[in-house]
């Protein structure tokens, strides 16, 4: 079988990519391992969506079909750090109507794979797996392991950090592990946010309540493992009472509604983000230190990039051409690399030390938090990446 794409991975990002691709003359090919399914209650994992990724969305038919119910706009957000330390942003002084969108991973995937399932031009493979991939000078060619061949001019890897495709490809990245797991869970407050997101430097790790519709917040806790398995432990009162406790009881009393779970941390640096006949997005391409909530905006971004150089190629020109690629990856180091940076320094920023150094980046929060015109260039990169 022969496609001009064939995109390895049906995860935020590789949906994106072919749902973005529904209005060109490629013919497109997504691989995927699990079967959908429609999304029943709460959903534990859930994203800080981008305004500009949210319009993104909407440009490719995605985001006006999501439930409204199941949005949250985060109209404010509070910074505390560890020695009474503060920055606060608001949307209204922005001038814009949100900071960003909270929305259910489920539900996103779910939608995203029922564009794609009506695309003309996608061919589904699902559920599959790859077997092995051959990167030729003339093609390129993934043979899946139920022995189907599948021929492209591109393949495109979007499996995820532990990427298979990547490694099949014998691409090589960088690991660092931070020794800590993000711990989420959602609960029901006594007190109500008003879209409100809250996020507290602490010496057990980084605390951050993000809005649900209704009077329900998510929390993530990236905090050192042992911390972690420590807070996994614990009965729903006991985590309940330990959760609002290190919030400052800022939305009250908290009711668990879904068992906390826990993901682990770590920073992934790829040297290259395409190869010969390959591109690299979402996390098969970077990862980040969730503290900024931008990890799937990045994903975003590249699938939005990587759409816009097929779809504007002219038909001359093989989807798998280096120079081709060489746009895409050149288009979006910076920002992937600046973002990396970022919050990597901020994770080691406030990671526990000597008391100067706490007051000192306390100092920093405080002192921004005074100047309307840094504030305001940091809003305007939130709402724009």
């Amino acid at each position: 079988m022969r496609f001009d794409v064939v995109i390895v991975g049906g995860g935020l990002a590789g949906l994106a990519l072919a749902v973005a691709l529904r209005q060109s003359r490629l013919s497109v090919a997504l691989v995927e391992e699990r079967q959908s399914r429609k999304p029943q209650g709460l959903d534990a994992r859930l994203y800080a969506i981008s305004p500009a990724n949210a319009a993104f969305l909407g440009e490719i038919g995605v985001w006006g079909h999501l439930e409204r119910s199941r949005l949250c706009p985060v109209e404010a957000m509070e910074v505390h750090g560890d020695a009474g330390g503060r920055l606060d942003f608001s949307a209204y002084d922005a001038g814009a109507s949100e900071l960003a969108w909270i929305v259910e991973g489920a539900t996103l995937s779910h939608e995203l794979r029922e564009s794609a399932k009506r695309q003309a031009n996608l061919s589904l493979f699902c559920p599959a797996r790859p077997g092995a991939l051959e990167l030729r000078a003339d093609a390129a060619q993934l043979t899946l392991e139920d022995g189907r061949v599948l021929n492209a001019g591109l393949i495109v890897a979007a499996d995820g950090a532990d990427s298979w495709t990547r490694a099949a490809a014998g691409m090589t990245v960088n690991f660092k592990h931070y020794g800590q797991h993000g711990v989420v869970a959602n609960f029901a407050c006594a007190q109500p946010h008003r879209n409100a997101a809250c996020q507290w430097f602490r010496d057990d790790g980084i605390l951050a309540y993000l809005p649900l519709p209704g009077d329900q917040i998510s929390m993530v806790w990236s905090t050192p493992a042992a911390h972690a398995e420590e807070l996994l432990a614990l009965p729903a009162q006991a985590l309940c009472a330990r959760v609002a406790a290190a919030g400052q009881q800022r939305f009250g009393d908290l009711q668990l509604i879904t068992p906390a779970v826990a993901f682990n941390l770590r920073l992934m640096r790829a040297e290259r983000s395409i190869g010969p006949r390959l591109a690299l997005v979402g996390d098969a391409a970077h990862t980040i230190h969730p503290l900024s909530g931008h990890g799937v905006n990045l994903g975003f971004g590249d699938a939005q990039m990587l759409a816009q150089v097929l779809n504007e190629r002219p038909e001359y020109i093989d989807c798998g051409d280096g120079f081709l690629l060489r746009r895409y990856e050149r288009a979006r180091k910076e920002e992937v690399v600046a973002l990396q940076g970022v919050t990597d320094t901020l994770h080691r920023l406030f990671m526990p030390a000597w008391q100067p150094v706490s007051l000192l980046r306390n100092f920093g929060l405080n002192l921004t938090n005074r100047a309307s015109v840094i504030k305001d260039v940091l809003i305007r990169y939130a709402l724009a990446s």
